[in-house]
């Protein structure tokens, strides 16, 4: 480079994917390979544009620790390039007399790494010969740069969540990138490895305590510089091969219920082990009546409450988890009358705080019941969390025995030592007066968030 530089010129072309590939590298699946080489882009300085004695200065950005050279038709050489810092070759070029540069010349950079080439074409822009102009994208041919993206984001199903179980989660996407995985309430940023060109796996093991719920989705990242996408797991982490079941029936099946205003006709959802239900594929008909869209459905429940004069009515549920096993549940019960009501039931047992199958919020619960004046009534509450190591398994949460005061009224409270989203409440109530005993059951829900 001259001492005293008169005048420059200057030009900074972007690349686009490589043009050409040496030797032997060139059909499409040996291109996409991470080994593969790439010219990223290419800036020119001049102190005198293309005339004879002028100097040129190269800069390539380019796959690091590699050779790199520059070939300009119209010059009988190849220019050398030197790594000045990773990933960046700088060299220098004296315009001869000989040369027969133009600006519609090709200017072909060449990246080597290995036993690996790839080049890519640039031209001067117009105006380089002469007076300083504005720097002018390259014009290069070949396919389209290629876009930071997943493909898909999937995980090997296990037969139960559990502790022990091992997640091995799978991403497909752009090769050379980092990726990551969250499972939320967990663990974040879970480091997968690209185990062939833009395949990632990673893998996870349930600990006793993880508080893993299905409802909260696992995210996916990949990371290329300051780029990042994000995918979510779009399908179960376990073989669910079972179909939902539906349990705690009320009224239960056969049992007489007095005439009210405003019966409740309720179940939850048994999915244990399985993906949950979907709420949308819920529907209820009542005596042939449709009541779906006049009632409270949620994946672990469902309510529907309506003034049901005396006489049988059939309830038919259907419904299907997120995975399609379908089920489908038919019971029949009676509503009577107040007189025939008042001789079916002897030992009255009323919950009159809660709907069954309803949610709760909070640390404590308080149930409120009416009974007969003087009754005893013994509480029993199993907590169920959907959690993995405890996901079907009962917790004890109250024992004990309340009496109702002289209208009949009783209440207690309960407050789990973990009270997480989802947790199924199962409550056993019997109440005794004398030699007779009323059973009730009711089952309620913790609030998810």
């Amino acid at each position: 480079m001259k001492a005293h530089i008169r005048h420059q010129v200057a030009s900074l072309f972007f690349l686009l994917p490589v043009v050409a590939a040496v030797g032997a590298l060139t059909p499409p699946t040996v291109m996409a390979q991470t080994a593969m080489p790439e010219v990223r882009s290419l800036q020119v300085n001049s102190d005198g544009g293309l005339s004879s004695g002028a100097d040129l200065e190269f800069t390539v950005e380019a796959t690091p620790r590699g050779q790199a050279s520059l070939r300009i038709r119209g010059v009988q050489r190849n220019i050398p390039l030197k790594e000045v810092s990773r990933g960046v070759y700088r060299g220098e070029y004296t315009v001869r007399r000989q040369d027969r540069i133009a600006e519609t010349s090709l200017i072909r950079a060449t990246i080597k790494v290995r036993n690996r080439s790839a080049a890519a074409d640039y031209s001067f822009p117009v105006g380089f010969s002469g007076s300083p102009v504005a720097a002018a994208p390259p014009v290069v041919a070949g396919p389209p740069p290629a876009v930071l993206k997943i493909d898909r984001f999937a995980v090997a199903p296990v037969e139960k969540i559990e502790p022990g179980a091992e997640l091995r989660f799978m991403l497909n996407g752009m090769p050379g990138a980092t990726a990551t995985f969250d499972i939320p309430g967990v663990m974040d940023n879970v480091a997968m490895r690209e185990t062939r060109p833009g395949v990632y796996e990673g893998n996870y093991t349930i600990r006793r305590l993880d508080n893993l719920a299905p409802s909260r989705p696992i995210v996916a990242r990949l990371r290329m510089g300051d780029k990042v996408v994000t995918s979510t797991l779009a399908q179960p982490l376990t073989i669910d091969a079972k179909a939902p079941v539906l349990r705690n029936l009320s009224p239960r099946e056969g049992e007489v219920v007095a005439s009210n205003a405003a019966t409740s006709v309720s179940a939850s959802f048994d999915d244990a082990g399985g993906v949950g239900v979907d709420p949308k594929s819920v529907r209820i008909l009542l005596s042939g009546r449709n009541v779906t869209a006049e009632s409270n459905i949620t994946a672990q429940f469902f309510s529907y409450r309506g003034d049901l004069p005396p006489g049988r009515y059939t309830v038919d549920v259907s419904a299907k988890d997120l995975v399609g096993n379908t089920m489908n549940k038919v019971w029949v019960f009676d509503v009577a009358g107040a007189a025939a009501a008042a001789v079916l039931t002897t030992v009255p047992l009323q919950v009159t705080s809660h709907a069954n199958n309803t949610a709760v919020e909070g640390n404590s619960t308080t149930v409120r019941g009416k009974t007969a004046p003087g009754a005893t009534v013994d509480i029993k509450v199993h907590a169920i969390a959907p959690i993995a190591g405890l996901f079907g398994v009962a917790q004890d949460v109250l024992s004990e025995r309340v009496q109702a005061d002289g209208a009949g009224n009783f209440s207690f409270s309960f407050s789990p030592r973990l009270p997480l989203p989802g947790t199924r409440y199962e409550i056993a109530m019997t109440a005794r007066k004398a030699e007779l005993a009323t059973e009730s059951r009711l089952e309620l829900f913790q609030k998810q968030n």
